[in-house]
């Protein structure tokens, strides 16, 4: 039970990821995205899950992630300056740090329902 209320909650906050969203440039792919991975926390979470879908979502999440690390590099290179600023010409690279962001959380998220997957496997 507290594993289903757990991975609930969680899959909630992907949904609200996917909410906040609309005010983004390129909100679709990021709706799409934050989409599919509250799919398959709440599929964990209810056990209904493949972990096929967990490692597909997680290849593309770290392709995606390498796509965006050179601006991530140059952030970091930058001294790192606040990414809750608003967009500016001389920091171009502010919403791509907060996409690579997004995309570390979901790796996390997404290796941790690896492991809650593996530990369901003994039950």
């Amino acid at each position: 039970m507290l594993r289903k209320i757990s991975l609930s909650l969680l899959g909630t906050i992907f949904l609200l990821f996917a909410y906040f969203q609309w005010n983004d440039p390129d909100s679709v792919k990021w709706i799409i995205y934050y989409l599919l991975v509250a799919g398959v926390i709440f599929g964990t979470a209810f056990r209904i899950n493949r972990k096929a879908y967990i490692y597909i979502m997680l290849a593309v999440s770290t392709i995606w992630m390498f796509t965006l690390l050179p601006n991530a590099m140059e952030w970091v290179n930058d001294g790192m300056p606040s990414i809750v600023d608003s967009m500016k010409a001389s920091s171009p690279y502010i919403e791509l740090v907060r996409e690579f962001l997004g995309l570390f959380i979901s790796i996390v998220v997404l290796v941790t329902l690896l492991v809650v997957e593996r530990k369901g496997e003994g039950n």
